[in-house]
């Protein structure tokens, strides 16, 4: 789960961490958040990452931030969780302030409509290398990744909404996990 040479994090570095994410990350936060929390803070190992991000998935609201709570929790308790959360949303929240304030003024401007779109193929771009991070480790496990394929396929290809297919393929993931364990 968590790398044993690091010592765990404490409550400041649970915050700025978030923080960093939460304004470096912006619109893409789920890629750079394995980036920070895996391979430079070494909070988590990929495969500890995959699984608490699995969990966040399936819970309602949105995974980073459920993240967040979840990795503070997960070291600091009640203060670590609170500490994750507002230092994931206080950054980004006061940007969007900013933003809106700026776009009210200016989004009649073409140049604006082209930055938004440049914007949207950059996270679109991030989107994808977040998918193969997640899939790399699912290569040792399969049937894993063929349900996280069947997911995909599912969603992205059959145009499915995520409750009903989540509700097929989430017992029948359980079913091989535990047959693969026996």
């Amino acid at each position: 789960m968590h790398q044993n040479d690091t010592p765990k994090p404490t409550i400041a570095e649970l915050f700025i961490g978030f923080l960093t994410l939460g304004l470096t990350a912006f619109g893409g936060a789920l890629p750079l958040a394995r980036r920070e929390i895996v391979e430079r803070r070494k909070w988590l190992d990929a495969d500890a990452f995959t699984d608490l991000l699995g969990l966040c998935q399936f819970l309602p609201g949105g995974n980073v931030i459920n993240l967040s709570v979840a990795i503070g929790m997960r070291f600091r308790g009640l203060p670590g969780a609170l500490a994750g959360l507002l230092g994931l949303l206080v950054g980004p929240s006061l940007v969007v302030i900013a933003l809106g304030v700026v776009y009210q003024r200016t989004h009649h401007d073409p140049r604006v409509a082209h930055l938004f779109a440049g914007l949207a193929a950059a996270a679109a771009g991030l989107l994808i290398a977040m998918s193969v991070k997640l899939m790399w480790p699912l290569r040792k496990k399969p049937e894993a990744a063929l349900v996280a394929l069947a997911m995909f396929a599912a969603i992205a290809l059959f145009r499915t909404p995520l409750l009903p297919s989540m509700l097929v393929l989430t017992p029948v993931s359980v079913l091989i996990a535990w047959k693969v364990r026996r």
